[in-house]
């Protein structure tokens, strides 16, 4: 008879790769844009995770640090699930071609690769698009993105109403990310094994009074907002030509014109 060899189920690997932030002066600020507008409360809880149908899929986040581009594909996905008929998840080869194409990842080369700059990404996204399609031949174009300040907790709120995500950068603790290689599902603050190990990028696609629904990884978890001030030091509002059709919400209720006025000095780099 043939002998069988027992496989021992590995646990899943979970890498980060945000690089540390930078500050473009060319990046508009929502607070800058909104300053003396009384804008509407944002709703006490939302969720754009409903419509949305696992597996979402690593991304190639758990071989490379590339987090800063999984999170624009698990932005993709919630965006098309809520405003077309399914939602659209890319091979995992667009994922690479973004990473490589906007973050310099080299995969001749061995190792997770550079990591990423969340506001080079987003500018790569607004000047040539993510690729999409079997081939990756076509692009996924946003119409401009604004940073948010990660201490205004309710334009932060308002972003994830408004944009679907928000688009974020923290800084990791050690215990986040324990010897086992599963994060926990509930992202609170500890005062043990705190050490920052690296940068994170993730999407929030929901929210309510005691945290933010993240995706990561494929999975979801909760980030109570104790977390999120301790940790996240850069919040962008994205602006899909998608979302805005079929939704009619923008980052901070600015118009289309006014967006891609905000958008020149960037597209002209």
């Amino acid at each position: 008879m043939p002998s069988h060899t027992a496989h021992t189920a590995h646990p899943p690997s979970f890498k980060l790769g945000r690089t540390h932030r930078t500050y473009d002066p060319r990046v508009p600020h929502l607070s800058a844009l909104i300053t003396g507008q009384k804008l509407a409360a944002p709703p006490p809880s939302v969720d754009w995770t409903a419509k949305l149908v696992m597996p979402l899929g690593m991304m190639l986040n758990d071989t490379l640090g590339d987090c800063t581009c999984a999170a624009v594909y698990h932005a993709i996905q919630v965006w098309s699930a809520n405003t077309g008929p399914s939602m659209d998840t890319e091979p995992d080869s667009d994922v690479r071609q973004l990473y490589i194409q906007a973050c310099g990842y080299n995969p001749r080369v061995a190792g997770e690769g550079p990591g990423g700059n969340e506001q080079k990404v987003l500018t790569y996204l607004l000047k040539t698009g993510a690729p999409i399609g079997p081939t990756g031949a076509q692009r996924h174009k946003i119409t401009a993105f604004v940073e948010v300040d990660p201490r205004n907790i309710n334009d932060v709120k308002q972003t994830i109403n408004d944009c679907g995500v928000a688009y974020i950068g923290l800084n990791v603790p050690q215990y986040l990310m324990p010897a086992n290689g599963t994060p926990p599902t509930e992202w609170t603050v500890q005062t043990t094994n705190t050490t920052i190990i690296g940068g994170h990028a993730v999407v929030l696609a929901g929210y309510n009074a005691a945290g933010a629904r993240v995706i990561s990884w494929g999975q979801y978890y909760q980030m109570d907002w104790d977390f999120f001030s301790t940790y996240v030091d850069e919040v962008y509002a994205i602006a899909d030509p998608d979302w805005i059709t079929a939704k009619q919400t923008t980052p901070g209720g600015l118009t289309l014109s006014e967006l891609e006025a905000q958008m020149e000095a960037l597209k002209e780099a």
